[in-house]
């Protein structure tokens, strides 16, 4: 991430982290078994980068956001992300296509990232999003040959992406701001 605000910075780590721990527990859902631990060590890597920097956001809760003054609209975009999120899977579920929902889910979630990028001024996170819808892209053909649920890809896919977004992030932070506590 590449922002002159503390906080913002912490939190991404933090929420990266965290969604990073979300897909690859996802990606759990039916994995192939030599999968099963890289899975579960990566989760827990999400994990620790949501605690450490968390812990980051809470003792820069006060410092400023490039969110301030526009917390409405950020929670507008998001909360009409969050139906369109929604009103997909239930579509797909609605035609028994419920296999495809991670797919779905990820192609809204890489695609949010670009009006993140304009709320927190940070290009880096566009890049993010246009790196990951790519590679949602580049699955279907072998997600369509299958009729396996998309989660057992899309979720180490979107896992790893949004883990090594945050591990170079907090490199980034060490950087410029040294101990994030």
């Amino acid at each position: 991430m590449l922002t002159d605000f503390t906080r913002d910075h912490a939190f991404t780590i933090a929420w990266f982290g965290l969604m990073a721990f979300v897909w690859f527990g996802w990606g759990q859902e039916d994995p192939p078994p030599r999968w099963r631990w890289r899975l579960g060590v990566a989760s827990g890597l999400g994990a620790i980068l949501a605690g450490g920097f968390g812990y980051s956001v809470a003792l820069h809760a006060g410092d400023g956001s490039a969110l301030d003054g526009r917390y409405q609209w950020f929670g507008v975009v998001v909360g009409l992300e969050v139906l369109l999120a929604g009103a997909g899977c239930l579509v797909l579920a609605r035609r028994s296509q419920s296999r495809w929902m991670a797919w779905w889910v990820a192609l809204v979630v890489a695609l949010h990232f670009i009006p993140l990028a304009l709320f927190l001024g940070d290009w880096s996170l566009a890049l993010l999003g246009l790196i990951q819808a790519a590679a949602l892209f580049v699955l279907l053909p072998r997600l369509r040959r299958s009729d396996e649920v998309t989660s057992r890809l899309v979720g180490p896919v979107m896992g790893v992406s949004l883990l090594a977004f945050a591990v170079v992030s907090a490199v980034v932070f060490l950087v410029r701001f040294g101990s994030p506590w």
